[in-house]
């Protein structure tokens, strides 16, 4: 059996989507999400891929780090910020220098926009029947 690697922690959540992030120190740059690699998960789709990195690209960490992510609830853009939210977290708890530049870049902060309930008598949240004057 293999000794334990050391990882740091991160937790995010966006919309409804809730990851759970470990940032290994060794590694080979890899970032895997449920299982799958992170291209494979998000279906090649490049704009998401570099949403996902960004934390990575900004404090220049893209080769030497593994991470794996757990990701449960919402769909793809909203798993996609719980993600890059869960990393940057565990990049602030693995160098505390690092905190402020993310900060600035406002990769620290969560998200709270959320889907607004829909209210009796409405069709939707907010829209309603088509007002009348006679």
């Amino acid at each position: 059996m293999a000794a334990k690697q050391q990882y740091y922690y991160g937790l995010g959540r966006r919309k409804s989507a809730t990851a759970r992030a470990r940032l290994y120190t060794k590694g080979s740059g890899s970032i895997q999400i449920n299982g799958l690699p992170a291209v494979e998960y998000f279906d090649d789709n490049s704009k998401l891929e570099v949403e996902l990195r960004e934390p990575l690209r900004l404090v220049d960490m893209n080769d030497d780090h593994d991470i794996t992510i757990v990701v449960r609830g919402g769909g793809i853009h909203g798993q996609v910020g719980a993600c890059r939210l869960a990393i940057s977290k565990a990049i602030a708890e693995l160098n505390d220098d690092l905190r402020g530049t993310l900060k600035r870049e406002s990769l620290l902060k969560r998200d709270p926009r959320e889907k607004e309930r829909k209210k009796y008598g409405l069709r939707k949240a907010r829209k309603t029947e088509q007002f009348s004057k006679r």
